[in-house]
């Protein structure tokens, strides 16, 4: 394991949020955000409206820039995102995960809460000097963002769907 589980597990989250808005746009309803936030265990308050849809559709472009950017630029948007927040970071244990931080309060709202998380999480990553296991799709056509959690740092594509059409692309082309 690189990072705690709360570190990988708010990752992965961001990694998915920011990679929504490409095309097709995988996070479109109401439905599909209750879907996201069970997939990745957030707990808390879930107003289940368009409202807080939009909201949390809105926090997708800053999270890719935080995600994509590097080491000192991450820094800086940490730290915004957490003093805007009024994060105050505590120990917390609930269900069945072990203790691990929360930053803010449960009725925060969604959007809030996974920012807060992500700021966290990447307080892990830039103290780790693990920012290269952020990159960018390597498909010329994709664009998404990549969370390489692999031990010899192997990964660069950000779905199977892109590595399988580059593997064939390379086989097409060694065959002719």
């Amino acid at each position: 394991m690189i990072f705690a589980h709360d570190t990988e597990a708010s990752l992965l989250a961001a990694v998915e949020l920011a990679n929504s808005e490409l095309e097709p746009d995988t996070l479109t309803s109401v439905d599909e955000l209750e879907t996201f936030y069970a997939r990745h265990g957030y707990t808390g308050s879930l107003r289940r409206d368009q409202a807080e849809l939009d909201e949390v559709r809105a926090i997708r472009s800053p999270l890719r820039r935080l995600l994509t950017s590097d080491r000192d630029d991450a820094v800086t948007l940490v730290n915004e995102m957490l003093a805007t927040a009024g994060a105050v970071p505590q120990l917390v244990r609930h269900g069945d995960l072990d203790w691990h931080i929360h930053a803010v309060d449960d009725s925060t709202a969604l959007q809030t809460r996974i920012n807060v998380e992500t700021a966290m999480a990447m307080v892990d990553v830039i103290r780790a000097d693990e920012m290269s296991r952020l990159a960018v799709c390597a498909d010329d056509d994709c664009g998404g963002v990549v969370l390489d959690l692999s031990r010899n740092r192997s990964r660069k594509f950000c779905s199977t769907t892109c590595g399988n059409r580059n593997a064939v692309a390379a086989y097409r082309a060694r065959r002719a």
